[in-house]
């Protein structure tokens, strides 16, 4: 029996005025899957995953979440389908709390008429969702501009397994971090497949996406290019595949 996917695209096509940032890009995260899509600058990935995010409206095509089609017109409705999405640059607020980052928009209040912060149980709910994640944070009032880069990465994915996410979109978690760091986040990443979560893993650097995925999917200049389970592929085919996107780029 084929599983239904938790979430499939058709012919998602993007047009930026006479840019045609997408062009009829099929795509799909089964349930409890790693998939990391790689692609140069320009490849589309971006916009791909901000379709998804409910950050930009598709032009053309189909979006379907658990076999339902829907609509996705605005970063809400995508997490009250079950999306999260965590920006390389905006994952976190650095002068705020672990815990008032975990809660970021979406704020614990006291039951009562007037309704102020409930600190007491943002710090001890963020205290237990970081440190089943393995974050080394001495306390969930410390900012966040004392962590290191994988621990920043990892309050915001604390962020997405706390509020039950069932896709969590990460873009560029790596980039700029520390070998430990990067080994950090990817750890983060295995942990949210064991805790049932689907991901899309991002990223220009096969390296560090090929150990963790389960398939990998390569865009480049607005198409897909491949579409590959990792049991059945090598890095370096994978590898060759990018570079010949890259080469026909540069040749047109």
């Amino acid at each position: 029996m084929v599983k239904t996917p938790f979430l499939r695209m058709e012919n998602i096509h993007k047009f930026y005025g006479s840019v045609h940032a997408l062009k009829g890009v099929d795509f799909e995260v089964q349930s409890n899957e790693i998939v990391g899509l790689i692609g140069d600058n320009g490849a589309g990935k971006s916009t791909l995953v901000e379709i998804i995010a409910g950050s930009i409206p598709k032009s053309k095509g189909k979006i379907f979440v658990e076999g339902k089609e829907v609509d996705i017109p605005s970063v809400k409705a995508a997490r009250d389908l079950g999306i999260e999405m965590v920006y390389q640059d905006q994952a976190v607020v650095e002068t705020m709390s672990v815990a008032k980052n975990v809660f970021l928009g979406r704020e614990l209040l006291r039951p009562g008429l007037i309704k102020l912060l409930d600190m007491k149980k943002m710090e001890k709910e963020a205290e237990t969702i970081t440190k089943s994640l393995g974050l080394d944070i001495p306390s969930p009032d410390q900012e966040v501009r004392f962590c290191s880069g994988g621990e920043r990465q990892g309050v915001a994915i604390a962020r997405a397994m706390y509020f039950k996410a069932e896709l969590v979109i990460l873009d560029e978690p790596t980039a700029a971090l520390s070998v430990t760091g990067a080994q950090k986040v990817l750890e983060f990443v295995r942990q949210l497949k064991d805790s049932g979560v689907s991901v899309i893993f991002i990223s220009h650097n096969l390296h560090h996406v090929y150990p963790i995925a389960d398939r990998i999917v390569v865009l480049s200049r607005g198409q897909k290019v491949a579409d590959m389970r990792k049991d059945e592929t090598s890095i370096e085919e994978c590898e060759q595949i990018q570079i010949s996107g890259r080469r026909e780029e540069v040749s047109n």
